[in-house]
C-alpha cells in the first residue's frame, strides 16, 4: 500500500511496464513528490541503495493527464492501472485491488494539485499554458525508450529547467536482475505462515540487504532470494524474546522498521510499508504464542506485548 515517508512523500512498490507494449512488468519503488512536481521510480527503496544511486525513471506530474483502472485494457495483467502522459500510456500493476484504488486516487489528486487551473495562468496571455511548481512553461516533448526506460525530452528549443529529470544509463544494466520477482517459494516440511521480501541490517558491516523472509510454525529464516533452497540463517522461535516496532527507527533513519530480539542478537528488519511491518509483527508474535501451547499462551502474550525481556542464556554467536 502507498504510505507517507519522513519527507511527506507518498511511496511504495509497484510493477511497471517500462518497455512500452512489451507485456513485461518489473518491480520498482515509486515516490510521488508533489513539491518537486515528480513521480519517480528506483530499483529499490533509496534508503537501501548505495548513496547517490540514480533513479530508473521519472515523469513530471504536469505531463500526466489522467490515471485510471486498466483491467479491461490489460485483462491478463492483474490489478493493472494506466497513466496517460502525452503520447505514452504507462501501465502499472498494484499488489491488490485496494492498493490499485489507493494509487489511482493519490495520483489523480496529485495531478489536480500540481497543475494550476486555466484561471490561474498569467493574465493578458493569448495562449495560456499550464505551469508546474518550478515556474517554467510546459513545452512539447517526445518519449524515447532507452534500455527499457522511458525518457521524456523537450522538443522545443527552450532551456530545460532544474526540475528536468535524468537517467544514469550505467545504472540501468542491473534493472533486469536487481530486485527478485515476487513468486511464492514452495513450502518446506513445515507449513509457511508468512513469506516475503524485507530489508535487514547485517551483523558485522551494518549494511542493509534485501532478503526473502519465511515464517513457519517453528522458525523464521531468510534467504538471498525466493529461488534459493538453503536459508542464510534460521532463527528458532523458541529463542525469540519479543518482536516489536523498532524504537530506534528515527535514529536509524528507517521507515517501517521492526526488531526481532533473540537470545544472542537483535535483528533489525525493514518492511515495504507500515501495513507489512504490522503484519510481520502480528504473524511472528502469533507463531510464538502458538508454539508455546495453550498452557503458556497467556504468559507468552504478556511478554510479547509488554516488551519484558526473558533472562538470556549465553550462547555462541
Amino acid at each position: 500500500m502507498p504510505y507517507v515517508d519522513r519527507q511527506n512523500r507518498i511511496c511504495g512498490f509497484l510493477d511497471i511496464e517500462e518497455n512500452e507494449n512489451s507485456g513485461k512488468f518489473l518491480r520498482r519503488y515509486f515516490i510521488l513528490d508533489t513539491r518537486e512536481d515528480s513521480f519517480v521510480w528506483y530499483m529499490d527503496n533509496p534508503q537501501n541503495l548505495p548513496s547517490g544511486s540514480s533513479r530508473v525513471g521519472a515523469i513530471k506530474l504536469t505531463y500526466i493527464s489522467k490515471v485510471s483502472d486498466a483491467t479491461k485494457l490489460r485483462p491478463k495483467a492483474e490489478f493493472c492501472f494506466v497513466m496517460n502522459a502525452g503520447m505514452r500510456k504507462y501501465f502499472l500493476q498494484a499488489n491488490d485491488q485496494q492498493d490499485l484504488v489507493e494509487w489511482v486516487n493519490v495520483l489523480n489528486k496529485a495531478i489536480k494539485i500540481t497543475v494550476p487551473k486555466q484561471s490561474d495562468s498569467q493574465p493578458n496571455s493569448d495562449n495560456p499554458s499550464r505551469q508546474g511548481e518550478c515556474g517554467k512553461k510546459q513545452v512539447s516533448y517526445r518519449t524515447d525508450i532507452v534500455g527499457g526506460v522511458p525518457i521524456i525530452t523537450p522538443t522545443q528549443k527552450e532551456e530545460v529547467n532544474e526540475c528536468g529529470e535524468s537517467v544514469d544509463r550505467n545504472n540501468l544494466k542491473r534493472s533486469q536482475s536487481h530486485l527478485p520477482c515476487f513468486t511464492p517459494k514452495p513450502p518446506p516440511d513445515s507449513a509457511v505462515i508468512k513469506a516475503g521480501y524485507c530489508v535487514k541490517q547485517g551483523a558485522v558491516m551494518k549494511n542493509w540487504k534485501r532478503r526473502y523472509f519465511q515464517l513457519d510454525e517453528n522458525t523464521i529464516g531468510y534467504f538471498k532470494s525466493e529461488l534459493e533452497k538453503e536459508p542464510l540463517r534460521v532463527i528458532p522461535l523458541k529463542e525469540v524474546h519479543k518482536v516489536q516496532e523498532c524504537k530506534q527507527s528515527d535514529i536509524m533513519m528507517r521507515d517501517n522498521l521492526f526488531e526481532i530480539v533473540t537470545t544472542s542478537r537483535t535483528f533489525y528488519v525493514q518492511a515495504d510499508s507500515p501495513e507489512e511491518m504490522h503484519s510481520w509483527i502480528k504473524a511472528v508474535s502469533g507463531a510464538i504464542v502458538a508454539q508455546r501451547g495453550p498452557g503458556r499462551s497467556a504468559s507468552s502474550v504478556g511478554f510479547l506485548l509488554s516488551g519484558v525481556t526473558v533472562p538470556q542464556v549465553p550462547t555462541r554467536s
